[in-house]
C-alpha cells in the first residue's frame, strides 16, 4: 500500500491435546479404576497470520520475511497494490524470488468476502457521541450482494455479486488524494496524518457558507435545515480575511466526504443494494473520516442506508492475494476462526485513549486466524439466521455490566492459572507456563477494560473464549479433564439407582423428578464460582444436595406447567436436539434419564456434546465413552444407539457458550434429515448468556440453574434461582 506494507502468511502450529481413550477392561476389576485413560499429544493445526509494517521499515519486512518464511521450496512471492511495482526489484533482489503481481480489486474483493464469512463481528457502524464509538453489526449467513467503496486516491465503486462475481459500477477522480493534494496546497501540511489531526481540530463553519448563511435560517419549503453546507468554502468568496489551516481541512474534509457519500447512495439505490463497506487509506480506522462519510451517508439516504466499516480492512489486500497463492489448497473450503490470543484487536481511534498507539498510523499491527477442523454452518431450525444474535447482554453497550463481568474474570484468574498448573503435575514447566498465561489473559482484560470493542461486540461468551484461546497458548488444553475423568466415574455409579427411584414414580411425578434431575444436574459447573466454592469445600456434595439448593416453584422463568400439559396432550416429538453442558453428574444423572424418557415416548434424540474441551463441559469423546458404560447398564439406551434412535454429535465448538450460527455441518445435516422439532439448550452458557432470545421455528427448552448472585439480581431472583423456558414458535 501507499504507507503500510500488510503481510499475510500460512503456518502450522503444534498444539497439545487432550485425549481420551476407553481402557480394556477384560479380566480386570474396573470397579477401582479410572473410567477412561487421558492422554496428551500433540497436534498440528493450520494457522493464518497477518502483520503490518511501517513502508519506511520495509527492510525490516524484507528480513522477517527472509528469516523466517522462505525455504528452499519458496519460488515466487504473491504481492498486491502500488508497493507491488514501488518495490518489486527490492523484494526480488533481497528474497531471491520472482515477484508475482496481483490485480487490487480482486484481491480486495477476495479478502473483503473471507472476512465477512468468517469473523462473525467484522463489520461495524460508527458512532461518535456514544460510550463506545463502534456499533458491531453480527454478519448475515448470506453476505451477498453488497457495494464495496473504496476511497484510496480516487475512488472506486464495486458490486459484489458472488464469491467470484464484481463489477465496478462507478467511481469518482475526487477521493483520498484528493483530500491530501489539495490540503497540502491550502496548509502547506505534506503529511496525511497530520492533514487529518488539523480537521479535527477545525470549525468548517468558519468557511463554508450555509443554508442559514443564505436565508438567515432553515429553508422551510425544501426541509432544509439552517446548519446545513450550501456552499462549501463558500464563505472565502466574501470575507476578507485569513482562514485557519484547521478550519480549511475540515471543510475540505466535509467537502469530499458529502461528495462520495452522495455518490455511494446514488448508485446503493440504483442497484437496489442496502449494504455498502468502505475501506481505503481514506478511512484506515481514522474517525473524523469515519464520523463525516457516516453523517452524509446518513443524510443522503435518509437514514435508510448505514455506512459500514471492517475491523480488518487493512489488511484484506494481503489476505486476498494470499488466498490467490492459496488457490489449490482451496482455504475457502474451511471454516476459520479469530485466534484471540495472537490478534491485537481494534484500537480505539480517540486520542485520549493509549495515545502511543495513534504514532502508528492504522487500526491494528497483528491478526491470526485458526483453521478449524470442521466447516461450521447455521443451525437450520433458526427462525431468521439474518437476525440471530448469540449474545443476550452486550457489554461495550452496558458499562456496569462490563465493569461487573471485567472484575469477576479478574478476581477468578489465579484460580484458573493454578487450575491450569495442577492439571500437569508431571510438566517442569507447567507453573511457568501458568503464569505466561495468568499474564498475556490480564493485559487482554486491561485491553478491554480501556477498548471494549477491540474484538468486536465484548460478551461474556468472548471473554470466555479470550480465556480459552489463552490456556491453549500455552499449552493447558484441558485443565479439567481429571475433575471430568473423577466426576464422570462418581455419577455413572449413582445411575442405576437414580433410574430405579425415577421408574417407581407415577407418570406426573416422575417428569417433574426429571426435569428436577437436569436442573440439579445442571448446578454442578467448575466455572461458577458460588459453585466451585462449594465444589472444592465440600467433596460429598452430591446430586440431593443439589436439588435442595434449587430455588423452589414457581421459578423466575417458569413455563413447566405448559411443557408438562404439551407432554399429556402433543403427539411425541419426532426428533429432540439436546445440547449438553458439564460433565459427571449433569450428564448422566440429569441429561441422560431425561434422554431415556424421550425415547420412551418414540422421540429421536440427537445429542449435542462440544468438539474442544471449555471448563468441564462435557466432549463428544467423552460423551462417546459415558454412553457405552450406561449403555451397559440400561437396555433403552443400548436398543437406542443400536437402532440409531439416539445419535451423538460434535457441535464443532469449544466454548462454554453456544452461536447456533456456527456449527458443525454434520449436526445441520442430521437436524434436518431427522426432521427435528424439539431443541433443548442447558446450562448458563448456552441458555442465558447466549440463546435466552434465540427465536427458533420448532418448539424449545431453554433450563438453566442461575449461579451467580449479580446476574440473578439483574433478572430479578436470587442465586440458584431456575430459569425453565418452553417456547412454541407463532404458527
Amino acid at each position: 500500500g501507499g504507507s503500510l506494507t500488510k503481510l499475510a502468511y500460512y503456518s502450522t502450529v503444534q498444539h497439545k491435546v487432550a485425549r481420551v481413550r476407553s481402557f480394556d477392561h477384560s479380566g480386570k476389576d474396573i470397579e477401582h479404576e479410572p473410567l477412561y485413560e487421558i492422554s496428551v499429544q500433540e497436534e498440528i493445526t493450520a494457522r493464518l497470520h497477518f502483520i503490518k509494517f511501517e513502508n519506511t521499515y520495509i527492510e525490516t519486512c524484507l528480513d522477517f520475511i527472509k528469516d523466517h518464511l522462505v525455504n528452499t521450496e519458496t519460488k515466487v512471492i504473491k504481492a498486491t497494490g502500488g508497493g507491488a511495482y514501488k518495490f518489486k526489484d527490492l523484494i526480488e533482489k533481497k528474497l531471491g524470488l520472482k515477484v508475482d503481481k496481483e490485480d487490487v480489486m480482486t484481491c480486495l474483493i477476495k479478502g473483503c468476502n473471507f472476512v465477512l464469512k468468517n469473523i462473525p463481528h467484522e463489520v461495524f457502524a460508527y458512532q461518535k457521541d456514544s460510550d463506545t464509538e463502534f456499533r458491531f453489526q453480527t454478519n448475515h449467513p448470506n453476505i451477498f450482494p453488497y457495494l464495496l467503496v473504496n476511497i484510496g486516491s480516487g475512488v472506486s465503486i464495486v458490486k459484489v455479486e458472488t464469491e467470484d462475481q464484481f463489477e465496478w459500477i462507478g467511481g469518482s477522480s475526487i477521493g483520498g488524494g484528493t483530500f491530501w493534494g489539495l490540503g497540502a496546497l491550502l496548509t502547506k501540511t505534506k503529511k496525511f496524518d497530520e492533514l487529518l489531526q488539523l480537521a479535527s481540530k477545525g470549525q468548517h463553519t468558519n468557511v463554508d457558507m450555509l443554508v442559514k448563511d443564505v436565508y438567515g435560517g432553515a429553508y422551510q419549503t425544501l426541509g432544509l435545515s439552517g446548519n446545513l453546507i450550501a456552499s462549501s468554502f463558500g464563505k472565502s468568496t466574501t470575507a476578507d480575511k485569513e482562514f485557519s489551516k484547521e478550519d480549511m481541512a475540515k471543510s475540505l474534509l466535509h467537502m469530499i466526504s458529502n461528495d462520495i457519500g452522495q455518490l455511494a447512495c446514488l448508485y446503493a439505490k440504483l442497484h437496489n443494494l442496502d449494504k455498502i463497506y468502505f475501506g481505503g487509506f481514506f478511512i484506515r480506522g481514522h474517525p473524523v473520516t469515519m464520523r463525516t462519510i457516516t453523517y452524509s451517508i446518513n443524510f443522503f439516504s435518509k437514514g435508510e442506508v448505514q455506512a459500514l466499516f471492517l475491523r480488518h480492512e487493512g489488511y484484506l489486500g494481503a489476505i486476498g492475494a494470499f488466498l490467490k497463492g492459496a488457490e489449490q489448497d482451496n482455504p475457502n473450503q474451511y471454516s476459520w476462526g479469530e485466534n484471540y490470543a495472537g490478534s491485537s484487536g481494534l484500537m480505539s481511534t480517540s486520542p485520549d485513549v493509549f495515545p502511543m498507539q495513534r504514532t502508528r498510523s492504522g487500526t491494528f499491527d497483528m491478526f491470526e486466524m485458526d483453521r478449524l477442523e470442521r466447516p461450521l454452518v447455521n443451525l437450520p431450525l433458526l427462525k431468521d439466521p439474518s437476525t440471530y444474535i448469540p449474545d443476550t447482554v452486550d457489554l461495550t453497550d452496558d458499562a456496569m455490566a462490563r465493569k461487573y463481568w471485567l472484575t469477576c474474570f479478574e478476581e477468578a484468574l489465579d484460580g484458573v492459572a493454578k487450575r491450569a498448573a495442577a492439571s500437569q503435575p508431571d510438566s517442569i514447566d507447567a507453573s511457568e507456563r501458568a503464569e505466561k498465561f495468568r499474564q498475556k489473559y490480564w493485559n487482554k482484560l486491561q485491553t478491554l477494560r480501556q477498548q471494549p470493542f477491540a474484538y468486536g461486540t465484548l460478551t461474556v461468551r468472548s471473554l470466555l473464549d479470550t480465556r480459552e484461546h489463552c490456556l491453549n497458548e500455552f499449552n493447558f488444553p484441558d485443565p479439567y479433564s481429571k475433575v471430568k475423568q473423577k466426576e464422570n466415574g462418581i455419577a455413572l455409579k449413582c445411575f442405576q439407582s437414580v433410574i430405579e427411584s425415577l421408574d417407581s414414580l407415577g407418570w406426573e411425578e416422575r417428569q417433574f423428578a426429571l426435569v428436577k434431575g437436569l436442573l440439579a444436574g445442571n448446578v454442578f459447573d467448575w466455572g461458577a464460582k458460588a459453585v466451585s466454592d462449594v465444589l472444592e469445600s465440600e467433596p460429598q456434595f452430591g446430586f440431593e444436595e443439589a436439588k435442595s439448593k434449587l430455588q423452589e416453584r414457581p421459578w423466575l422463568e417458569d413455563s413447566y406447567s405448559q411443557w408438562l400439559e404439551r407432554l399429556k396432550e402433543g403427539p411425541p416429538h419426532k426428533c429432540a436436539l439436546i445440547f449438553a453442558d458439564n460433565s459427571g453428574i449433569d450428564i448422566i444423572l440429569g441429561v441422560f434419564p431425561f434422554v431415556r424418557e424421550l425415547l420412551s415416548r418414540g422421540t429421536e434424540v440427537i445429542l449435542a456434546c462440544n468438539s474442544g474441551p471449555a471448563l468441564n463441559d462435557v466432549t463428544y469423546s467423552e460423551s462417546l465413552i459415558v454412553t457405552e458404560r450406561i449403555a451397559a447398564m440400561d437396555p433403552v439406551i443400548q436398543s437406542a444407539l443400536r437402532e440409531e434412535k439416539l445419535l451423538l454429535v460434535q457441535t464443532g465448538s469449544s466454548s462454554p457458550c453456544l452461536d447456533l450460527s456456527r456449527l458443525d455441518k454434520g449436526l445441520a445435516v442430521l437436524v434436518r434429515e431427522r426432521e427435528t422439532d424439539l431443541v433443548i439448550i442447558e446450562g448458563m452458557g448456552r441458555a442465558i448468556h447466549t440463546n435466552y432470545y434465540a427465536a427458533l421455528k420448532c418448539e424449545s427448552l431453554k433450563l438453566a440453574v442461575i449461579k451467580n448472585s449479580w446476574l440473578a439480581d439483574r433478572l430479578g431472583g436470587k442465586i440458584f434461582s431456575v430459569i425453565f423456558k418452553y417456547e412454541v414458535p407463532c404458527k
